[in-house]
């Protein structure tokens, strides 16, 4: 007997693992829509992203990974706020109601959510081509979220966690963007840095803790999504300076050190994308508490350039213009300007 679409939702979402309670969810899952308190002095913050199949995610991918990574690309928009994660509806089309897929996505959801005590609260399910889209609720204290403007020159640029993993994790499944690959075919890769990339690819680590604990120490930030090139830009953008990297500061992972030429790897921070972690600007004079703090999370932080007067975005003394990938468009993401030699 197939599924019907109350069968899909009673079984594999409005369940506890996913529909949990918090004091400031009213009504979840079950009515026309969910009702949230938010509490004195804090604001509601929102985002959206959606991910189709064979654009966001090969249409192989097992289903617990699309889930972690449907739900963990919005929680890192969060993060890039600093708002503490509350709840997220959900938007699901399937050419199918495949039962032991259900579980395995639902599965995955639940794993995440549990962690950040981030509820499903609402959505819809549909039939046709496999489409995930989810809109994340967070709360910050008023007047504390984090944004993209407030870089000034002086500042320091940093960025947690490591670069370039996310494009290589893409190239891992056979998907590279020119320029990002590996030293030898792929089915070479010792098998801990094939784990490893498939992990950065699809279960990126949100880094909420780390924003909640520095925000009041960082003046703007960024979740880095499109690359490093693009999303350092729009700080500057945003902030009115120039932004200028050192590509010889630029964090990689052991497994990109091991596996990926120096060129690929820069080429994978500066314009891959899919990694995830916060770009951000302060103060000099934090950069000792910043350290702390991300050292108790046992959570690489590297500073990688400083803010100036100007703008756009400078790298190894050159600016660089970067295409960005448009989902309406033919272009694939390139970069224009020699990297590491002075203007």
């Amino acid at each position: 007997m197939s599924l019907t679409e109350r069968d899909i939702i009673s079984r594999y979402f409005n369940v506890p693992a996913l529909a949990f309670q918090r004091p400031e969810i009213i009504l979840g899952p079950g009515d026309d829509a969910a009702v949230l308190e938010i509490p004195a002095g804090k604001r509601l913050v929102l985002s959206a992203d959606v991910l189709a199949a064979g654009v966001h995610f090969p249409e192989d991918a097992a289903a617990e990974s699309i889930a972690w990574r449907a739900l963990a690309v919005n929680l890192s928009d969060l993060a890039a706020m600093a708002a503490e994660p509350l709840c997220f509806t959900m938007a699901l089309t399937l050419p199918q109601a495949n039962p032991n897929w259900l579980e395995a996505f639902s599965g995955g959801l639940a794993e995440l959510a549990i962690e950040f005590r981030c509820s499903l609260v609402g959505g819809d399910i549909s039939r046709g081509p496999m489409q995930i889209a989810i809109q994340v609720h967070g709360l910050c204290i008023a007047g504390n979220e984090l944004r993209r403007a407030g870089a000034r020159p002086g500042q320091k640029v940093y960025v947690t966690g490591w670069l370039g993993d996310g494009a290589l994790g893409l190239a891992a499944q056979g998907i590279a963007t020119p320029g990002i690959g590996f030293n030898a075919p792929l089915c070479e890769l010792p098998a801990e840095c094939r784990t490893h990339f498939h992990t950065a690819y699809f279960r990126p680590r949100p880094r909420v803790e780390f924003a909640l604990a520095a925000a009041p120490l960082i003046a703007c930030a960024i979740d880095v999504s499109d690359g490093l090139l693009g999303d350092a830009g729009h700080l500057a953008a945003a902030g009115g300076v120039c932004i200028e990297l050192s590509p010889d500061r630029l964090p990689f992972s052991p497994s990109a050190h091991c596996c990926a030429s120096a060129d690929s790897r820069l080429r994978a921070a500066l314009a891959g994308g899919d990694d995830y972690e916060l770009c951000f600007t302060a103060d000099q004079a934090n950069e000792k508490e910043l350290m702390a703090i991300a050292a108790d999370m046992n959570l690489p932080l590297t500073c990688i350039g400083e803010v100036t007067a100007g703008e756009g975005v400078r790298c190894g003394g050159k600016k660089l213009a970067l295409t960005l990938f448009d989902h309406f468009g033919d272009r694939e993401p390139m970069l224009s300007g020699e990297i590491g030699q002075e203007a």
